[in-house]
């Protein structure tokens, strides 16, 4: 199980399994050439001489080969703090143009969320054929592949085979040989980052994304940033406002991340979101004819998938294929179910099978989850994701003793997942780059109107955190959605739909605190 702050929308998740479980303008142009390239950025009130060539790039469009959809790359430094020597990374970008019919309002930038996501994919799979047909009539809806991830210099760690064994480790050690175990799985995986994308490594913040998204947005010709961000793509964006608050359009933070939170709180916190996701689980679940955890309600369910999880750690169960269900890959079958409401049956039937001795359900599912292809081959989303969580933020732990520690609260958040969720979160302890970011308030003091969503059952980003950003930023109105599943904006609520699209179309915020 490789679960941690892993935050993505439902629709980069599912669709493995067949459902799914990350312009130019002469104005500010963010920090000089001689600042640090990451971490809070002093604002400046001129395009430095080092970075205009990046700011008034032609991009060159092209097919992508999907209909409708063009495709361009755009030249970014690879390190801020030193632009203009000869080091620059390419970014992928792709466009759905605006269809209309009515006034075309601009660019609208999207990102699904991981960090690790890929953006096009999103864009070309979802956000360019299905958001709602006024806002793809008015808005070119654009996407970039951050730096780092899937198109835009991928970080790579481990093959396919070596990437196999790395999800089957046992992430709740029961002794100190399965400990050293799992920690020597951690240092192989970033050794195996270091060897394969050391040049990158260094330069993945979510501040340095979030610099290349002003590059993009003066290349479109946009005044300002129109942008819709999904789960960890509400870190991004609030990101974005914080640097460039003049710069602030209309932002939509959909299924919102706290950047105050360490990363200690935020993977309790988000361990803590799957247990209340999971209860509205085994609550519909006991209503069903074919619910595989019985009708005792919550408690009894997270028992005995607790004793069926102890099971499979001591004997895993068959899969049709060389690989095995364990206890990691059947968490994490689970957790990825958790993320959209939609996958409640099939993780029903999953479940039933694997205790029935057919894992294939759940490995399908834990498959979607690490976007695994069927021949072995894993996209980049978990190594990105890593990457880049590991530049955001110092380790959670210092070390086991202190998971040991830690242990007791991981398992108060969630019985069922909290051991695997405290353990799996040891990953960055043996990171080889530091990290560069720190917890700390975004308040994008002057920006226009910033539309905050959160789902109040949400599972990997609990609504607490979308009233904490809405409370941080200066411009901040919470959105709520009463409901089950991650992210709320284009999921079946007429209520929240609206509410957003009135924002995106007219400019108009829906009321601070309003529910749907």
């Amino acid at each position: 199980m490789d679960t941690r702050r892993v935050l993505r929308t439902t629709g980069t998740v599912i669709a493995a399994a067949g459902l799914l479980v990350s312009g130019c303008t002469s104005g500010d142009s963010g920090p000089s050439a001689a600042a640090s390239s990451t971490g809070p950025q002093p604002r400046s009130t001129v395009v430095s001489a080092a970075l205009k060539p990046y700011y008034e790039q032609r991009l060159t469009w092209r097919d992508c080969g999907v209909a409708g959809f063009e495709c361009a790359t755009m030249k970014a430094p690879l390190d801020y703090a030193k632009a203009g020597n000869g080091e620059d990374i390419e970014l992928a970008v792709s466009r759905k143009k605006a269809t209309g019919p009515g006034k075309r309002l601009g660019s609208l930038l999207v990102n699904p969320g991981g960090p690790g996501g890929s953006a096009i994919g999103y864009l070309q799979a979802y956000a360019g054929i299905g958001y709602p047909a006024p806002v793809r009539a008015r808005y070119d809806i654009v996407a970039v592949d951050p730096r780092g991830v899937a198109r835009s210099a991928p970080v790579e760690c481990l093959g396919g085979p070596a990437m196999d064994a790395y999800t089957q480790v046992d992430q709740t050690p029961d002794d100190a040989a399965e400990q050293a175990a799992l920690v020597k799985a951690f240092k192989e995986f970033a050794a195996g980052c270091e060897r394969r994308a050391g040049r990158v490594l260094p330069h993945v913040s979510t501040v340095e994304a979030a610099r290349d998204m002003d590059l993009l947005r003066a290349v479109l010709g946009d005044e300002k940033l129109t942008y819709v961000g999904a789960s960890y793509g509400t870190f991004l964006g609030a990101t974005y406002a914080d640097l460039f608050p003049d710069r602030v359009g209309r932002l939509v933070l959909d299924g919102a991340m706290d950047p105050s939170r360490s990363a200690l709180d935020l993977n309790r916190d988000q361990t803590a979101g799957f247990e209340t996701a999971f209860r509205s689980f085994a609550k519909d679940c006991a209503a069903q004819t074919d619910c595989p955890l019985g009708t005792g309600g919550p408690d009894a369910a997270a028992r005995r998938l607790k004793e069926f999880f102890a099971k499979l750690d001591a004997q895993p169960v068959a899969t049709g294929e060389r690989r095995t269900l364990g206890e990691s890959l059947a968490t994490t079958g689970v957790i990825a179910a958790m993320y959209d409401e939609s996958a409640w049956p099939q993780l029903r039937e999953a479940i039933r099978q694997a205790m029935d001795g057919d894992g294939s359900g759940l490995l399908a599912l834990a498959d979607s989850y690490y976007e695994r292809e069927p021949n072995g081959k894993y996209a980049n989303l978990m190594f990105a994701n890593a990457a880049v969580n590991c530049l955001d933020l110092p380790p959670a732990f210092t070390g086991p003793d202190a998971v040991q520690a830690a242990l007791p609260s991981f398992e108060k958040a969630s019985p069922v997942f909290g051991r695997g969720l405290a353990w799996a979160s040891l990953n960055c302890t043996y990171w080889p780059v530091k990290a560069t970011g720190t917890p700390h308030r975004l308040t994008a003091q002057g920006a226009a109107p910033i539309v905050v969503v959160g789902t109040t059952r949400d599972p990997a980003t609990p609504y607490k955190w979308a009233e904490a950003l809405a409370g941080q930023l200066d411009s901040g109105v919470l959105l709520t959605y009463d409901g089950d599943g991650h992210t709320a904006y284009g999921r079946g609520s007429t209520c929240i739909d609206s509410a957003i699209n009135d924002y995106l179309l007219k400019g108009t915020p829906p009321p601070s605190g309003k529910r749907c």
